[in-house]
C-alpha cells in the first residue's frame, strides 16, 4: 500500500504524518482503523526536513498528545495526499459509472443499446470533462454532448408522484434531476410529473420509500 502523507494546518503551524493511503482514506470515511493508518507514531512541522513537532504545539493545536487521538484529527480534517495512481484510478471510476449508466439506459435511433466500446470513442470524441459530480448529472450534462455526434437519446419512463406533506422536505432535492413539473395541493402534499430514465427507476423508488415508508402514490404514464 502507497505511503502517502496527511497533513493539517491549525494556527498557522503545519502538522504532517505519514499514512497508509488505503486506510487513511477509510478512515476519513468513518470506517477505518486509525492504528492501521499510520505508519509511524510522530508527527512533523515538515516530514522532508524532519522537523518534529513539540509536545506543547501539540496541545495547543489538538487538546491533548496522544498521537493516535493527533493523527485522527490530521486525517478527518486535514488532507490527505493521494498519489497520480491513484487519482487516475478513482477519475477512471467515475468515467466508468457514467458509461455504465449510458449502457442500461441509451439506445439508438433504432432502439438498440450501445457497446460500451462505442460511447468511449463518442466520449472521446466530445472531449468530455468529467469531475465529482454524481453519475447522473454527468450522464445528464454529457447526452447532449454525444448527440453532436452519435444519434443517442435516453429512454425513459413518465410517473406522476404524490408526495404526503411530511415527506416533502426530505425529498425534494432527490426530484430536481427529473422533475417535468409540479404542483402544490392545498394540503400540502406535492404532485410531481417525473421523467426518469428507464434503467434507473428501481433505483429512485428504492431510495425514495427508504425515505417515505413507502407513502408515495405513484402512477406511470404514456409518454407523450
Amino acid at each position: 500500500m502507497p505511503k502517502v502523507v496527511a497533513r493539517i494546518k491549525i494556527k498557522n503551524v503545519h502538522y504532517e504524518i505519514q499514512v497508509d493511503l488505503d486506510e487513511a482514506l477509510k478512515v476519513k470515511a468513518g470506517k477505518g482503523n486509525i492504528m492501521a493508518a499510520v505508519d509511524a507514531p510522530r508527527v512533523y512541522y515538515d516530514m522532508k526536513k524532519g522537523n518534529l513537532a513539540s509536545s506543547a504545539d501539540l496541545m495547543d493545536a489538538f487538546g491533548t498528545q496522544d498521537f493516535y487521538e493527533v493523527a485522527k484529527k490530521i486525517i478527518t480534517s486535514g488532507e490527505v495526499q493521494k498519489t497520480q495512481e491513484f487519482r487516475d484510478a478513482e477519475h477512471e471510476a467515475r468515467i466508468k459509472q457514467v458509461i455504465n449508466l449510458l449502457l442500461k439506459n441509451a439506445v439508438d435511433q433504432n432502439g438498440r443499446p450501445y457497446t460500451e466500446d462505442r460511447i468511449r470513442r463518442a466520449i472521446d470524441e466530445v472531449h468530455f470533462n468529467f469531475d465529482k459530480k454524481p453519475a447522473e448529472q454527468q450522464m445528464a450534462l454529457l447526452l447532449p454532448k454525444l448527440q453532436e455526434v452519435i444519434p443517442i437519446r435516453i429512454e425513459t419512463k413518465k410517473i406522476k408522484l404524490i408526495i404526503p406533506a411530511r415527506f416533502t422536505g426530505q425529498v425534494y432535492g432527490m426530484l430536481k434531476d427529473y422533475k417535468e413539473s409540479e404542483e402544490w395541493r392545498p394540503n400540502g402534499d406535492l404532485q410531481v410529473i417525473m421523467n426518469i430514465p428507464s434503467g434507473l427507476q428501481i433505483d429512485f423508488y428504492d431510495k425514495l420509500n427508504s425515505v417515505t415508508h413507502g407513502a408515495v402514490q405513484s402512477q406511470e404514464m404514456p409518454n407523450t
